[in-house]
């Protein structure tokens, strides 16, 4: 391709990404949204003014490595270990049920097929989409309302945070499956093995980082080394164990998460990400996102897709916290808070693009969920508040 045409689609896409994203912003919706509206009517779908290319893809996959990334360094090793068994279990259900839901769901369309086959594994992956939790959404309703301290709140934050690693390490494994070559003890022992060597090096490196942070504190070295190690362990996650570049990318960062400098790093890789690779991404979805296949089965399709995903995640979680000893008041509100989806849904959904597991149509569907679960979340907990107070909304999480 002309290197002058890329230089006109990067224009482009980041101005139109720019404006869609505040445009969405101030109808109260993510501005990752307004990104991906901006991507369809760049498209082929409406003006046609960007096509989709592979310097365009590669730059997507930068970006896409990038937000794991930085991510990873937003997780709380210390709130992980400290939630103890209520999250993880509430977690496991919030990944459990929509999975199982989502693969139900897409058959009910499609076909019922054998396990192992490829229609099979397709219908897993739509519910693979759906185990994806995005609680940004939910954090600011939750701190705009008060209540983010409470106990309810932790445990949604914290429950959320379990689940996208379920989700990943899910991902991981399905997307093994996709290689004809492959079997279920190779797919799990390519799995233990990176994360036992995650382990190892992330020791050694958090020792290395914390050394280094030590005698130079909060300068520019720590952030290019850690993006260097996180581009060196999606290279060996992908190229050695075959699991997906974002989970080695996730890694990476979590590895860095306990740092002194961490928020620094991560405020360093935020820039580029939003700056340049986060709009490329977001917008590169919504290019690769085609309504052509648009039928009425389809749409009725979306529709309950974007039902069973907001119904998977309070079912799922919300009897969990029940079991766990919540009131029924508070397990709605746990599972409500769970249900909004984002950024790593839509990392899944371009991660099943590229493996053969869906086509542009869906993304289609992908975001009417994202939307809808941003909108309907911040609502349905403010009314869930109003009528349910309880006791433990107001005590502190300890």
């Amino acid at each position: 391709m002309d290197t002058y045409v890329i230089l006109k689609d990067l224009a482009i896409i980041i101005v139109f990404a720019k404006l869609f994203g505040i445009l969405a912003r101030k109808c109260k919706a993510p501005q990752v949204v307004g990104e991906l509206i901006a991507g369809i009517v760049l498209g082929p779908s409406v003006l046609g003014l960007v096509q989709q290319s592979d310097f365009l893809a590669q730059m997507a996959e930068i970006g896409v490595i990038l937000l794991m990334f930085s991510a990873g360094l937003g997780t709380s090793l210390k709130d992980l270990l400290r939630t103890g068994v209520k999250s993880l279990l509430i977690a496991c259900a919030g990944v459990f049920v929509p999975l199982v839901l989502g693969a139900i769901l897409y058959m009910s369309f499609y076909g019922f097929s054998a396990v192992g086959t490829e229609e099979f594994y397709h219908a897993v992956f739509i519910g693979v989409i759906l185990t994806a939790t995005s609680v940004s959404i939910t954090v600011q309703a939750l701190k705009e309302l008060g209540k983010l301290k409470t106990e309810v709140g932790t445990t949604i934050l914290n429950a959320a945070i379990i689940d996208d690693v379920i989700g990943i390490i899910v991902l991981t494994v399905v997307i093994g499956f996709k290689d004809p070559t492959s079997n279920p003890l190779k797919v799990a022992a390519s799995t233990i093995l990176f994360f036992a060597l995650a382990i190892v090096l992330g020791f050694l490196c958090f020792k290395l980082f914390n050394r280094m942070n030590s005698v130079f504190p909060h300068t520019r070295r720590l952030p290019i080394l850690g993006l260097a190690l996180c581009f060196g362990l999606s290279y060996i996650s992908e190229k050695y164990f075959g699991i997906a570049d974002i989970t080695g990318a996730y890694v990476a960062g979590v590895i860095l998460c306990s740092l002194d400098s961490s928020d620094y790093i991560e405020e360093k890789m935020d820039i580029s990400s939003y700056m340049i690779f986060g709009p490329i991404f977001f917008a590169s979805i919504g290019l690769k996102t085609t309504l052509s296949g648009m039928n009425e089965k389809f749409v009725l399709f979306a529709i309950c897709f974007v039902i069973v995903g907001l119904a998977a995640k309070i079912i799922g979680c919300g009897l969990m916290s029940k079991g766990c000893g919540f009131t029924w008041g508070d397990s709605l509100k746990i599972g409500v808070g769970m249900m909004t989806r984002g950024e790593v849904c839509l990392i899944v959904a371009q991660k099943g693009l590229n493996a053969g597991f869906l086509s542009g149509d869906f993304f289609s569907a992908v975001i009417l969920l994202i939307l809808f679960s941003s909108i309907a979340t911040p609502i349905m907990l403010k009314i869930l508040y109003e009528k349910m107070p309880t006791a433990k909304d107001s005590a502190k999480a300890s």
